[in-house]
């Protein structure tokens, strides 16, 4: 039995992934943290977990906990990571592991120096569509992959504005823009049908000032058999779109990143095949089985701060120019992004 703490109790681990370790065969979610006592002895309670706690380190040195999961804002992804690895404890950390490449190699060196296993949440890598969605692209069902394409959109700038800058919207706590925190799924989903994304070239802009960090971006790569690929993320745009195109010399395959729609499948002339392989209640579950397998020496996890860092090289590689590069603490200056002059004249 892996008996599992969390550090941030929020929104997140209410039905996505807190409810995973209570269900997952051989897991048990044994304690909770949060900042608010309060909030962390209503979860705690209404979650059925024993031990709850204000404070991360509390937590961490519990010796009835076996592994951590840290669920907080990505500024505090790697102080928390580096502290459980201390601790000689496993950990699972929600993606993007950190706010870039540098900070994630760091967090990479010390669980390996550790010999301890540090995954990622990038939960969609053990989901039946995306599994499926592999299969069918490495059998003959597509032939050779010849094109890849991925749209999103969505009006981001109707809902969110300079004054009012949530957590995720502000670099020094997330690592950049809706890019960081929904891109990087589809960036990692990508690297898990196609294999790792090669030859990257990226651009980042700021087209309407809502907030300092990109609010566009879009990129050319290469992945399976070097097939060429697109990408574009407009999160001011006022459609809603999240489509991703495998064409092949036998078939073409449509999925989107984050909904729930079948797979649907068309090749030749034969009228489209559709695949239905609906998300779980509690989506991060599958992944978390994966984890507790691979603890256990059942099985073996396939999102781990190993696959996760070439997802975070793709996005430090996108948004280096619009950030003046990212090796360093680039939050601390944002009078160097193209944004924050856009903002300063729209307000």
């Amino acid at each position: 039995m892996i008996r599992w703490g969390i550090i941030g109790c929020g929104d997140v681990t209410e039905v996505k992934s807190g409810p995973g370790f209570q269900l997952a065969d051989g897991s048990k979610l044994q304690a909770v943290m949060r900042r608010d006592a309060d909030k962390a002895a209503d979860y705690a309670k209404r979650h059925g977990v024993a031990q709850w706690y204000s404070s991360a380190d509390a937590l961490i040195h519990d010796k009835a906990v076996d592994a951590v999961y840290i669920a907080t804002p990505v500024s505090s992804h790697m102080e928390y990571a580096l502290q459980v690895c201390a601790a000689g404890k496993p950990c699972y950390v929600e993606k993007p592991p950190a706010r870039n490449l540098t900070e994630c190699r760091r967090m990479q060196s010390a669980f390996a120096e550790a010999k301890l296993p540090l995954y990622v949440a990038y939960y969609r890598r053990a989901l039946p569509r995306f599994i499926k969605a592999r299969e069918l692209i490495q059998s003959t069902a597509l032939g050779q992959i010849t094109g890849i394409n991925y749209t999103f959109t969505q009006p981001r700038h109707k809902e969110e504005h300079a004054a009012t800058v949530p957590w995720r919207l502000d670099a020094q706590h997330s690592g950049g823009g809706v890019f960081m925190d929904m891109g990087c799924h589809t960036l990692d989903i990508l690297d898990f049908m196609l294999g790792p994304l090669e030859n990257v070239t990226g651009r980042a802009f700021n087209l309407t000032g809502s907030y300092n960090i990109e609010d566009y971006v879009d990129m050319l790569f290469t992945a399976v058999d070097g097939a060429p690929g697109t990408a574009s993320w407009n999160f001011s745009g006022d459609a809603r779109e999240d489509m991703i195109n495998i064409t092949g010399t036998a078939g073409q395959l449509q999925l989107s990143t984050f909904g729930n729609e079948p797979l649907r499948l068309k090749r030749g002339t034969n009228p489209p095949e559709e695949i239905a392989l609906p998300n779980p209640q509690h989506i991060q579950q599958p992944l978390i089985q994966t984890i507790v397998d691979d603890l256990s020496g059942r099985a073996e996890c396939p999102s781990t701060i190993a696959t996760a860092l070439r997802t975070a090289a793709v996005m430090d590689k996108v948004l280096d120019e619009y950030y003046g590069g990212r090796q360093d603490a680039f939050w601390a200056r944002p009078a160097t992004w193209p944004g924050c002059a856009r903002v300063q004249r729209k307000t």
